[in-house]
């Protein structure tokens, strides 16, 4: 009698630890019992009946899903292959196993056809300026759809536009004279600028006479500061101007005779000393 007790003690302890189960703190636990769904237990230490119950584990933990290349037609009728990565998490566990057979695969066809669906509407000078417009849209459509498997998207970005061969090189033309154009742009108007500059510089000099002298003994100086060289250049007529001037004044002036201390005017004939 004693043994029988002690098989049956032995069968419940066995029966009673085998239902333990513990669970990691990023783990929930869907509960079945008798094939009916009672919640989601977890973390820690939960109890599972044998034989009445079961359970399935399901991580909440963000997953990074790759979704393959796809060939998209773009608006403008250019052929790409495009891929991308998909960031989700299960949300609600319950809905996530009873809601969908396998959550992962289903999430992974929604976001490859929604792919080829919103590239498909887009252009592709948009699709390359506008990336990030590009996400959010892709984002806001998979996880609304997605929201009744208890799936929760965090964000879906575009890695690797591939091109054809042929769009390629019209592209590096494109970029080529366009680079050619800034830089043609560029050299207009700092023309424009050195124009206007030196149209200031000659007003200012020709309402300075002296300007013009002293740019150029500048410009000799500069001459002058490189070694082994032999310059010749012609004096211009401005810097004896001054010169010029003094020397024709006093030609022009009257001249009078030199007087010495005690000397008197001589006196002429038929005139007084006074009218002298």
């Amino acid at each position: 009698m004693d043994v029988v007790v002690t098989a049956v003690l032995g069968v419940l302890a066995l029966y009673l630890f085998g239902g333990l189960k513990v669970l990691r703190e990023y783990e929930r636990a869907v509960y079945f019992f008798l094939g009916r769904s009672w919640g989601a237990k977890g973390p820690g230490l939960i109890y599972v009946p044998p034989l009445f119950a079961k359970t399935q584990t399901v991580s909440l933990r963000v997953v990074a899903m790759d979704i393959p290349p796809q060939d998209v037609i773009t608006r403008d009728n250019i052929s790409i292959k495009v891929n991308a990565v998909l960031y989700m998490r299960v949300n609600e566990p319950v809905k996530a196993v009873i809601g969908v057979e396998n959550y992962l695969y289903a999430t992974s066809q929604l976001a490859q056809t929604t792919l080829r669906s919103v590239l498909g509407e887009t252009e592709l000078d948009e699709l390359l300026m506008n990336r990030e417009k590009i996400n959010n849209i892709l984002k806001n459509i998979i996880d609304k759809r997605s929201e009744d498997w208890g799936i929760e998207v965090s964000a879906v970005e575009v890695k690797d536009v591939d091109l054809p061969p042929e769009m390629k090189r019209a592209m590096a033309r494109q970029a080529e004279a366009e680079r050619e154009r800034r830089a043609k742009v560029i050299n207009a108007e700092g023309e424009l600028q050195a124009s206007e500059k030196l149209a200031q510089a000659a007003h200012v000099i020709g309402a300075e006479p002296a300007a013009i002298q002293l740019r150029f003994l500048q410009t000799v100086t500069e001459i002058a500061s490189e070694n082994n060289s032999t310059t010749i250049f012609p004096i211009p007529l401005d810097l004896f101007r001054g010169f010029f001037e003094t020397v024709a004044k006093k030609a022009s002036a009257p001249a009078l005779p030199e007087r010495t201390a005690g000397e008197t005017v001589p006196a002429i004939p038929g005139k007084t000393k006074a009218e002298a």
